[in-house]
């Protein structure tokens, strides 16, 4: 059974085609990379699949639900991770994280329950009473995350979750992020870190230029290409315009 269903999904901006009829389907309880270069169409995608953006063209469903005839619906079930950190500096980490749980009209007990138990997975519950504009970059995209999850959605949106962690960091974040998939719970996740893709991914869907060009598990398709792993795959079927410029 699907979660995401995108169909010949485009998304226009006056003679610019972020997004050129994309489609693709994940299945629930599937971790999805969602992978391409700078420019490929993304976040673009992302914003049109969280209700962000209306697309050009095509039709997107999340959950059962056509994004643009019942948006409302959508953003109950999912939770999106956005690459620039949305938080309030001014407040400390569990009160980020209950802010943004009481915007989802969570009950008392529910969200202090949540949050504590989100902070404590991600290692910031030592220092949940602190500023979070004192947090460490990779601390504020921790914090980041729990924000996205508190409200315990079905369908989760990482746009680049670990950029700029220290290795330690993001592979506490790769735990997490296991751990929410044994949850069953449907995670797409962008990257541009290709072992990141390929320890975490079930499937991985490649675009360029807002076309699909690739779409497996990294290991089926490592031996389709016949590439030692995912960064050299991405590389070659993505890096041929660049190498020729240089």
């Amino acid at each position: 059974m699907q979660s995401i269903v995108i169909d010949g999904l485009a998304k226009k901006y006056e003679n610019v085609t972020a997004v050129d009829g994309l489609s693709l389907q994940v299945e629930y309880g599937e971790l999805f990379g969602l992978l391409g270069p700078n420019g490929a169409g993304k976040t673009t995608t992302i914003n049109v699949l969280c209700g962000l953006l209306d697309p050009t063209k095509g039709s997107v469903q999340v959950g059962g639900h056509d994004i643009t005839k019942e948006p409302t619906n959508v953003k109950e079930i999912i939770g999106v991770c956005p690459q620039e950190t949305a938080i309030y500096t001014y407040l400390t980490g569990m009160e980020n994280v209950q802010f943004f749980g009481n915007l989802h009209a969570m009950s008392p007990d529910n969200l202090r329950k949540r949050s504590r138990d989100l902070l404590e997975r991600l290692g910031l519950l030592e220092d949940a009473n602190r500023s979070a504009g004192k947090y460490s970059g990779g601390m504020r995209r921790r914090l980041n995350i729990a924000i996205a999850l508190v409200h315990d959605p079905q369908i989760v949106f990482l746009d680049e979750p670990t950029v700029g962690m220290d290795v330690q960091s993001r592979h506490a974040v790769w735990d997490f992020i296991r751990q929410l998939k044994t949850r069953g719970k449907t995670v797409v996740l962008t990257t541009h870190y290709m072992e990141e893709a390929e320890e975490l991914c079930d499937r991985v869907g490649i675009i360029d230029h807002g076309k699909l060009i690739a779409l497996d598990a990294p290991r089926n398709l490592n031996s389709r290409f016949k590439t030692r792993d995912l960064e050299e795959l991405f590389i070659k079927l993505t890096g041929r315009r660049i190498r020729s410029e240089a």
